[in-house]
């Protein structure tokens, strides 16, 4: 199914959790708010800042643009992943923001979030599940990728965006869509 024929346009969701971590560790810490900074990503984490932050991107450049300022997995991988044997909750794959109830791995590059009365999230694109996972929870990397009727690797660990807009963010907050100009560009690994 395509993101035309999801009915994105009128995708509605909301915060399931929110989570922020000041180190580079795999998970992070669950909180009862954060604070999402215009360019920069959430105050406090370890990966806000207008370039990237991302240990092994750094390593590679320093200079690359940070696309990957708030990242976002949806809650219903969680059950996916429990009938696979696997026990995974929110902020234990590193995400800030957990959704509920939008199908966040079908929305276009450059569709907008808007999250709260204030945040407005742009999608840059997928996160690539990497060793550290199955480091976490051995076997849980091959949970979360799949194959397309293609053969082609689908990614299912949530999408990265940047911060258009900033403001703070707690679980029940409302999550809309708003999709770009068609056409629609898929989302790939950033």
């Amino acid at each position: 199914m395509g993101v035309a024929d999801t009915g994105a346009s009128k995708m509605t969701g909301q915060v399931f959790a929110v989570a922020m971590d000041g180190s580079h560790r795999f998970s992070k810490q669950i909180v009862p708010e954060i604070t999402i900074v215009a360019g920069l990503g959430v105050d406090g984490d370890a990966h806000q800042g207008a370039t990237v932050k991302h240990c092994s991107r750094v390593k590679a450049d320093p200079t690359q643009p940070n696309l990957r300022q708030v990242h976002l997995i949806h809650s219903e991988l969680f059950d996916e992943a429990a009938e696979q044997g696997f026990r995974v909750g929110p902020a234990d794959l590193g995400e800030n923001i957990t959704t509920k109830g939008i199908d966040l791995l079908s929305l276009p590059r450059g569709a907008q979030l808007r999250v709260g009365e204030e945040v407005v999230l742009e999608i840059t694109g997928l996160r690539n599940p990497c060793a550290q996972i199955d480091n976490w929870q051995k076997g849980l990397r091959s949970a979360v990728l799949d194959r397309g009727p293609n053969g082609e690797l689908i990614r299912k660990s949530g999408i990265m965006s940047v911060v258009l807009r900033g403001g703070r963010v707690r679980a029940g907050d409302r999550i809309a869509v708003e999709l770009p100009e068609p056409p629609f560009l898929p989302l790939e690994r950033v």
